[in-house]
């Protein structure tokens, strides 16, 4: 028979693609893990595949337009203080290229550079190298090194786009109102709002219009679901595509005359193309998907989307954006060892009462057998976020062990409205915790076993494992806490400089809101524990930093609870290396394995 390690470790080998970018000669830029972290390969209009990169640590890039030029950017270790160099692709590598087959173009490694768009001429990217807090927006012109600041009103730059005339760049802050964001405008001699910056918000740039007098949003303005949104230079607001009950997303074409819808519905997405004024023009030959990432072709013909379900890890598909019609430039499912497509679970959806009368939104993966009713209840990260039905070997190595694995989108999760997303801001904590325990309370009722159930979750999802085992400990008999926060005081007071006030906007500020903060966090009630822990963290995390899983693992140690905790020194916040993960997450299964299967 074969045993759950062995599952595990075959799923976690599945090699995975996304498509980062394509070129008006047919050609996809593409990261694919084979190597054992995301690096850069070229598919050209033939199918060919040519591995590109091999670098130290995971990678994305973005051509630049018009040219056989690929700007790269890499971290070390983890450690998300990016850096840019270019990849000059005039003739293919006849092997990977490592860091000196690189040319750097922003080298800086004591500080962060996000690549947030490539034109013809320039590179935006932010920084945070002018006081390690605030992030700038600056245009580098690619032929002359030129650097021209546009943005340095200060406060966290999630994302930015640069006008058809490069003489604007609407910039994505995010708010200090939780679950919220605002768009700026800057032209380098001064910027302006947008979008209200005190507004209860979330706004996303799908592109500029033509005539670069009005943007393409995704927001959720005056609604409780996200709409695709005219909002022209003046502050007007003109509904382009709205649905009742579900959010939308959306990509406008370079050229700006149509714009690809997708519709998300309880963690998959079916898409629609629109004109920029909102006629239909097409539905998308596609069945419904997580769409890991969305590219369009630069004229404007085709974009390609990232097609992940629960069975497929990935797969490149190429759209014609006026018929609707697909092409499957790489099938995901052909990375998956033949012997387990056909037993992979499909996760049904449920709703999951709680005592105040809410519906907790879940996906079950039930084990094909289940002889002791065991379970595992998988949290996601964030908060601010939200599980999806996409493939996951953990997931599905649980699921072919004997464990029905639970998949919440607890309160504060978003993807299922404004009203959702907020319900565990700041003093509201505590009540998305109390979701765990209804999730729990359930269990039976799907003829699962509450004496035999864990928790697993990594981030903000290892913050939950770490509450539920210290605030709920009679419900709990093991959990596997992967780079989570043991104490919001000491992760407020330890991560990294820029990324403070944005988590204090959810959690609440050390400042004011101590006492909360002291009575959300698990290590305040670590006399109570006594289910066993596993614990994963990267050494090079910047967000969570390694004393929180230290603190953890050496007050249990002194309670006597099982505690293992397994540090990886090349790995930041998460496990990014596929031989890490092979090591880690096999073992974390077992660990679940012999104290809830025996």
């Amino acid at each position: 028979m074969t045993s759950s390690s062995d599952i595990l470790a075959r799923l976690l080998d599945t090699r995975t693609w996304i498509a980062l970018d394509l070129d008006v000669e047919g050609r996809v830029l593409a990261g694919y893990d084979d190597l054992g972290s995301q690096q850069l390969v070229e598919i050209g209009p033939d199918g060919t595949r040519t591995p590109l990169t091999d670098l130290p640590s995971r990678c994305r890039g973005r051509y630049v337009p018009g040219r056989r030029l690929v700007v790269v950017e890499h971290d070390q270790g983890g450690d998300e203080n990016y850096q840019l160099s270019l990849l000059d692709l005039t003739e293919l590598p006849a092997a990977p290229i490592g860091l000196d087959g690189l040319t750097p173009l922003v080298a800086d490694p004591g500080h962060l550079h996000t690549l947030l768009d490539v034109t013809a001429s320039s590179v935006v990217y932010c920084t945070n190298r002018r006081n390690d807090i605030d992030m700038d927006v600056v245009l580098r012109d690619l032929t002359t090194g030129e650097e021209r600041v546009v943005y340095d009103g200060g406060g966290y730059v999630a994302d930015a786009e640069v006008s058809h005339d490069e003489k604007s760049v609407a910039v994505t802050m995010i708010s200090l109102q939780p679950s919220s964001t605002s768009i700026v405008l800057a032209d380098g001699t001064g910027s302006g709002d947008a979008t209200e910056p005190g507004e209860r918000a979330d706004h996303h740039v799908a592109g500029w219009t033509a005539d670069d007098s009005a943007l393409l949003l995704v927001s959720d303005h005056d609604r409780e679901f996200h709409a695709v949104l005219r909002l022209d230079r003046d502050r007007r607001w003109t509904p382009v595509v709205e649905e009742d009950g579900y959010d939308l997303g959306a990509r406008l074409s370079p050229d700006g005359s149509l714009v690809v819808v997708s519709h998300h519905v309880d963690g998959l997405d079916h898409f629609t193309v629109h004109t920029v004024d909102g006629a239909h023009v097409t539905d998308v030959d596609l069945e419904p998907v997580v769409p890991m990432s969305l590219v369009w072709a630069p004229d404007s013909s085709a974009f390609a989307v990232t097609a992940v379900t629960p069975r497929d890890p990935g797969s490149i598909v190429r759209v014609d954006a006026r018929t609707g019609a697909a092409t499957v430039l790489v099938d995901g499912r052909d990375g998956v060892p033949a012997d387990l497509r056909d037993r992979l679970v499909h996760p049904t959806v449920h709703r999951v009462p709680t005592p105040d009368g809410e519906e907790i939104p879940c996906f079950r993966y039930a084990a094909p057998a289940n002889p002791h009713g065991a379970s595992v209840v998988h949290i996601h990260g964030g908060p601010e976020a939200e599980a999806t039905r996409l493939f996951s070997p953990v997931l599905q190595a649980l699921a072919l062990s004997g464990f029905d694995v639970l998949v919440p989108n607890v309160r504060g999760s978003a993807g299922y409205g404004k009203r959702w997303v907020s319900l565990d801001d700041v003093d509201l904590r505590l009540d998305s915790v109390a979701d765990l325990a209804s999730v729990h309370d359930w269990l039976p009722t799907i003829g699962l076993d509450r004496a035999r159930s864990a928790l697993w979750g990594g981030s903000y999802g290892g913050y939950m494992v770490l509450a539920g085992v210290t605030m709920q400990p009679e419900r709990w008999a093991a959990g596997v806490d992967i780079v989570g926060i043991s104490s919001l005081v000491t992760f407020l007071e330890n991560t990294s400089d820029y990324r403070q006030a944005i988590r204090e906007r959810e959690y609440g500020s050390l400042e004011h809101d101590r006492e909360l903060l002291v009575r959300a966090s698990p290590i305040t009630y670590l006399d109570d524990v006594v289910a066993p822990l596993f614990v994963i963290h990267g050494a090079n995390d910047p967000r969570v930093p390694l004393s929180e899983a230290e603190q953890i693992k050496a007050a249990l140690d002194a309670k006597g609870v099982p505690c293992e905790l397994r540090v990886y020194h090349d790995e930041g916040h998460g496990l990014a290396k596929r031989a890490n993960r092979l090591d880690a997450y096999p073992a974390a299964v077992e660990y679940l394995e012999r104290h809830l299967l025996t």
